[in-house]
Formats: C-alpha cells, structure tokens, sequence
C-alpha cells in the first residue's frame, strides 16, 4: 500500500526561496500586486512573473490553474509554477490550486515542492488539494519503471502555527482518500476477500473496533443471500464490522455499509471479456467505507460510527450460484435468481438487515458499485442518490457539494417494485434493463426497516475513472471519503 504525502507547513523564509529545489508555486491574479513571496521570486527571475501574469494566455485561465516557467534564472528550483488564485479566493478554488500544483509534480517523478502561500486564506485547502492530486499507485511497478511519486512537499506560511489544530483532520482526510484508492486499484489476486479483512484490521491501531465474521458464522446469522453471492468462489467470504466510538457512550451509530465483492465476473451470467479487468474496483463501496473509518479515527470524530462490509468474490464454476436458484436472506424473504450479475444487492441486502438487527443505528448509508445504468444516467460525473429521509438525504447532498463530489438524487417509487415480483418467491434480484438503478435501489429498500433513515449511493460511474480528474489521477477516485466526513462532522458529530 502507498504512503501519502502529508503536506508540511512551514514559517515564511524569503531567504530560502531562490535556493529550494524541485517546483516553487506562486499565486497571482492580474491587476492584484504580487503578495511578498512572489515579489520575491519576481525579482530572482527578473521580473518573469510579472511578464507571465500580464499576459493574455494567464488571464485567460480560471482560478486555481497555473503556467510554468521551466529553469527560472536566477533560482535553483527546476521549475516555478505561477497559478491564478485572488487574494480572497474561495476554499474550493484554493484546492484546486493545491491539484494543479501536483499535477505538475506527477509529470516529475520524485519532484519536491515549495508552495508559497504567505498569508492567504484557505491554506488547509491547498493542502489537501496537493495532495490527492499527488497521489500514484506504484504497488507493482518495478523501480525506476515508469512511477510517478512525488517528493516532499511544504506550504511556505507567514503563521504555520495556526495550521497544527487542523493538521489531525487534514492527515486523516488525506490518508482516508489515498486508503480508499489503494483499495479500489489493487488487484483482485492481492487483494482477495482475505486480504481484504486483514487490511481492515489494522484499522484497530487507530482505536476502531475491528470484527471479522467468517462463513461460518455467516450461515449462524442467515446470511444465505450474501453466502450465494460468494459460493462458487474459492475465496471465503466475510464480513467486517469496525466500530469508532467517539460519540456519547449509548448513542446510537450511524452505520455506513459498503459492498466489497473484490472481482465480479458476474458468474455464471458471466460478463462480456471486454472491460472485465476493471471489475477489480467492484469493492469499491466497501471502499470508501474503509477510508471514511480511518479518516474519522484519525482525527478522533466525536461521533458513533459503525462500518460494515461484505466480502465476497462472484466467480463461475460447479458450486456457483445458478440463475433460477431461490436463496433466504437474513431477514426471511426469499429472493429468485435471475441474474448472477447482480450480485451487490444480495449483498447489502443481508449486511443492512444485520446493521439494523445489531446496532439499530441512528441511519444508515450504504455505498455499492451497483449498477450499469448509472453509468447510462449519469456518467462519470456525479452518484445517485436514493432515499427514504429527505433530511438526512439533503444534508448528503450539501456535503456532496461542499467537498465537489458529485452526486444527484434519484427517485424511489411503489410502482418501480411490480418489476421485482417473482413466480416462485417472494421477490426477484433483478427487473431487468428499464429502470435498473432505481428497480435496485428498490430491492434494496427491501431490507430498510420503517423509522430507519437510510440513503442508497450507487457509486457505479464515480469509483474508478479512465482520465484524471481535478483532485485525482487516472484509476481510482475515492468519490465519497470526503463528503462523507463532512456528513458525519456536520449532523452526527456531539
């Protein structure tokens, strides 16, 4: 697993500026006078920083993208990037800042950087920006083969001081979204069901309660749905519970569930070749759950929270779950199998029932890679959103918004369920092509028991991306780590 790079904030040092290596980044906007830092690597390049902002193509730019100068005279830094920031800028355009300037860094490998931020507002910002955009997934390269990590990285401030009571909150941030993509990037024969669990065990050095169910104790509960799901691979399938008690002693949890089948060839209704490597990030859901876990736990979330994954693995072979088959859940219903391929909700469905069964949370928010046809509505830009609790559901989407994590509610309705009637049992896994992201969500507002507040997010396009985004290289996203903190610190949070 790859180890981030938390951004170190230091004390304002005109004098150290011409000598630092690697990438020096300054903020500008036309018709503002440089701050005191950039006036000083305007005067070591000669006045080249002003000639750059003067001209057309930086104003051209919107806030929070940058131009390079390459090999400035006068300096020892290999490059000085000048990035379009007001003085007054807003938060999420000072982390896009931050981005920009790691983005620059991943073209150089092993590239440290100086970013000059003297006493603008928002610095956290930028840091966080730098560094989820700094992120690289380098596990199975071998050296000097094509990486493309970076080097250190410090924020140049006239009051450092006043960034150490958000430092907490910043590295667990940090180290939650990189988690969370290392997880959905890794490769199914390194992260298997097994490797998963052990992974999220060592969460329990961050003081998370951490509990692994094995089989057995899967067929105790009833979990049949979830056990159908994983029966014809060679895999165990589990379930992990990590419990962060933060909150007043008694008080009911929110739980956070996350579908982790780690490969889906979509079993014996298999899956075409083409594009079936990306099923690896099929956990993606259980995921982000580990990731807002170790975010919560770092920076000691004055709430309850209780995470809970289903690990499983949908292969075909002679004990695979067969299309036709009737499996029990956990919560009694019998469910028909029309397609092996949609599996997540088996899943969910035994893991939200045992959630409400155990802890009898306050709510509850599950997260899956659910379904195609989020993709066909909303593409890779924003999650759907599914609820039975307005208040709860727009509370999530503030958040969503806040941390610049798309998402966009979507509609449950009584209607949608005639698709899901069976012949033979009391419901089927799937109502086929019309509708499908909201016949799912259906099913699995199923096992959501009256009085519970509960929101569906079907992460399906957000989790793993073919082109970089603004706060993420190419591969996995970690859509969700960030709104979701921000949920549990504005609503559950004592």
């Amino acid at each position: 697993m790859t180890s981030p790079r938390i951004p170190e904030f230091i004390a304002l040092d005109p004098d150290a500026i011409g000598a630092a290596p690697g990438c020096v980044v300054v903020f500008a906007e036309p018709g503002e006078a440089l701050d005191p830092a950039a006036r000083r690597v305007n005067r070591l390049t000669r006045g080249a920083v002003d000639r750059l902002v003067a001209s057309a193509g930086f104003a051209r730019l919107k806030p929070g993208e940058g131009q390079e100068l390459a090999f400035p005279a006068g300096m020892t830094a290999d490059l000085v990037q000048v990035i379009r920031l007001p003085r007054k800028a807003a938060a999420p355009e000072t982390r896009r800042a931050g981005a920009t300037a790691a983005a620059a860094l991943t073209r150089r490998q092993g590239m440290e950087c100086l970013v000059l931020g003297g006493a603008r507002p928002h610095m956290a910002e930028c840091a966080l920006g730098l560094a989820l955009r700094a992120y690289s997934f380098d596990d199975h390269r071998t050296a000097g083969n094509g990486g493309s990590a970076v080097g250190r990285l410090r924020l140049m401030l006239r009051n450092p001081e006043r960034m150490q009571a958000a430092e907490a909150a910043l590295r667990g941030r940090i180290e939650g979204v990189w988690l969370t993509r290392d997880l959905v990037n890794a490769p199914a024969n390194v992260l298997t069901t097994t490797a998963f669990a052990e992974r999220l065990q060592a969460l329990a050095g961050l003081g998370v309660e951490v509990e692994v169910l094995d089989e057995k104790a899967l067929e105790a509960l009833g979990m049949r749905a979830l056990l159908g799901v994983g029966q014809g691979s060679d895999a165990p399938s589990h379930v992990v519970v990590m419990h962060w008690r933060g909150g007043a002693a008694g008080a009911a949890p929110l739980a956070l569930i996350g579908k982790g089948v780690v490969f889906d060839t979509g079993g014996i209704s298999i899956k075409p070749a083409a594009g079936m490597e990306d099923m690896t990030m099929d956990m993606g859901g259980a995921g982000v759950v580990a990731g807002v876990m170790h975010a919560l736990a770092t920076r000691k979330a004055r709430a309850n929270v209780v995470g809970l994954v289903g690990l499983v693995e949908n292969m075909p072979s002679g004990s695979a779950q067969r299309p036709g088959d009737v499996v029990k859940s956990m919560k009694g219903d019998t469910i028909e199998i029309i397609n092996t391929d949609a599996e997540g909700r088996l899943v969910l469905a035994d893991v939200l029932w045992y959630a409400q069964d155990r802890f009898a949370p306050a709510a509850m928010i599950d997260l899956a890679t659910l379904t195609g046809a989020m993709i066909i509505a909303l593409g890779h830009e924003r999650a759907g959103l599914f609820a039975n609790d307005d208040a709860l559901c727009t509370a999530l989407e503030k958040a969503c918004a806040a941390e610049g994590e798309g998402a966009w509610r979507m509609p449950l309705d009584p209607a949608y369920d005639r698709a899901l009637k069976s012949r033979i049992a009391d419901m089927k896994n799937t109502g086929g092509r019309p509708a499908g992201s909201i016949t799912a969500a259906q099913f699995l507002q199923r096992f959501v028991r009256p009085g519970t507040p509960w929101v569906h997010i079907d992460i399906a396009g957000v989790t793993l991306r073919k082109e970089a985004g603004a706060l993420a290289p190419r591969g996995a996203s970690g859509w969700g780590v960030l709104a979701l903190d921000r949920l549990v610190a504005d609503r559950f949070e004592t």
